[in-house]
């Protein structure tokens, strides 16, 4: 199985979004389900994130440094996800919320994103570690993420990956 390519447009944020501004803390027992939160994400920095991206049929969260820094819940990737967030593009990542994303089944890609802007309709190729501009008509090249990455990401997530292989391992199957 091969890594699709991602199209959607760009919802551009600035640097330190933390995990409060991802979901606020008010809504952490508020509900187990990330479908229900979702409608909460990113509320504080932009109440009608998950409006949009509803209309857009999905959408990438671009943004610039420390992205996901704050608090290390699990629900900050999970309700991206479940709003329509096809990828979280940053110029950096709080290492935590990196591996949840990972692990949850978020693409998240390490880029220059000041040449982003919001609405740009963008074409994100993971495997090949490329983010095509279709609204400029340029390109950007990122470190494609490792195999095991990819993989994860590609079963859903490192939960849907062992429920699938009945394993962590990733060598033949």
């Amino acid at each position: 199985m091969s890594t699709p390519i991602l199209t959607a447009p760009a919802f551009k944020y600035g640097n330190d979004i933390n995990t409060d501004y991802i979901i606020a803390g008010k809504y952490k027992f508020q509900s187990t389900d990330m479908k229900a939160m979702a409608v909460h994400a990113m509320e504080e920095l932009d109440p009608d994130y998950y409006d949009k991206l509803q209309q857009a049929s999905g959408g990438f969260l671009v943004a610039g440094t420390n992205f996901g820094c704050g608090s290390s819940r699990e629900q900050a990737p999970l309700v991206l996800l479940n709003a329509g967030t096809k990828a979280v593009l940053a110029k950096s990542f709080a290492r935590i919320f990196f591996r949840n994303a990972i692990n949850t089944g978020l693409p998240v890609v390490v880029c220059d994103t000041d040449q982003i802007d919001a609405g740009d309709k963008l074409s994100l190729d993971l495997a090949a570690g490329v983010v095509h501009n279709n609204t400029k008509g340029d390109s950007l090249t990122f470190a494609p993420l490792p195999p095991v990455m990819t993989k994860l990401l590609e079963d859903g997530g490192l939960a849907a990956h062992i429920r699938k292989h009945g394993t962590f391992a990733f060598g033949e199957e």
